[in-house]
């Protein structure tokens, strides 16, 4: 035989009525009417087939079943408090966990962290870098900044920021006999790739230049180390213009030809449902506000 348990809201009820010996209290404590917690004890009387309470005039006292049910409602519900304090403590006192391509990291976000710290001191970070897509539903991650074109299929992308992708050179590569003059000439030099030739591809047919093959192909994974490569003469690379304000305007990297791809961005992603978490919330809106202090 099974046992159907009461409704949890007419033993919410009546534990709160039992403790307070007053109907007008317990409504007062659960938000509700005094009519509504009224119903809820005669349903939970009904249901169980015997008297919780005496009435006699204004005077409200338990009977002896409500004694004997009372302690336990007490103790259940206060392990329940408690467990939901402790869930809302460890969310509170977890670090918030984010993914960054490392060279966002060093370029875009190390230097602003100082704000917010300041703001959000509460919030413990733990910042893990990665090149690859993060998937929220295998990795401890609650928010990423991930640099494409938006396409990743079940998160929450947001543009943070946007901007073009173009050839990016030491400006040795512009003088000498196989100087840098037109799109042609990339044949005497080496493009450095990503993780695929797929961009540089895209880019060459952007400018109207699907046939010139490259004297050689380095891929390098890392854009730290390929901009510095690229910095050092080494060969041509793809910079996201944005992130290259300081060497473009020092002269140690230049721009060689103008076209440029655009639709890539560095974008803020995360889980659906994750921004309803205070901090995953705290911290995206910490990222578009120092987004927005560049534009002004």
């Amino acid at each position: 035989m099974s046992l159907r348990l009461p409704p949890l809201t007419a033993l919410r009820a009546f534990e709160a009525a039992g403790r307070h010996l007053n109907f007008t209290r317990a409504a007062e404590e659960l938000h509700v009417t005094q009519a509504a917690v009224s119903h809820q004890i005669k349903l939970l009387e009904g249901h169980l087939g015997q008297a919780l309470f005496r009435r006699a005039g204004r005077t409200l006292a338990l009977t002896d079943a409500g004694r004997a049910l009372l302690p336990a409602l007490g103790e259940a519900f206060g392990r329940i408090a408690e467990a939901v304090e402790g869930l809302g403590a460890a969310e509170r006192d977890s670090a918030l966990s984010v993914t960054l391509r490392p060279y966002f990291a060093m370029k875009w976000l190390a230097p602003r962290l100082g704000r917010f710290w300041q703001a959000c001191p509460r919030i413990a970070l733990g910042l893990h870098h990665s090149i690859e897509a993060v998937d929220f539903a295998r990795e401890d991650v609650d928010l990423a900044v991930l640099w494409g074109r938006g396409d990743w299929p079940g998160v929450a992308a947001e543009v943070l920021l946007g901007g073009e992708l173009a050839p990016v050179c030491s400006p040795a590569l512009l003088e000498g006999p196989r100087a840098l003059v037109s799109v042609g000439d990339l044949r005497h030099h080496n493009l450095l790739h990503e993780e695929t030739r797929e961009l540089w591809t895209r880019w060459l047919a952007a400018a109207g230049a699907e046939d010139v093959a490259a004297a050689h192909d380095t891929i390098v994974d890392d854009t730290n180390v390929r901009l510095e490569a690229a910095a050092d003469g080494q060969g041509v690379a793809l910079g996201w213009i944005p992130l290259l304000g300081e060497e473009l305007a020092s002269g140690r990297l230049v721009r060689p030809f103008a076209p440029a791809l655009e639709g890539y961005a560095y974008y803020v992603v995360t889980p659906p449902g994750g921004l309803r978490r205070p901090k995953v919330r705290a911290f995206r809106d910490w990222l578009f506000e120092e987004a927005a202090r560049d534009e002004a």
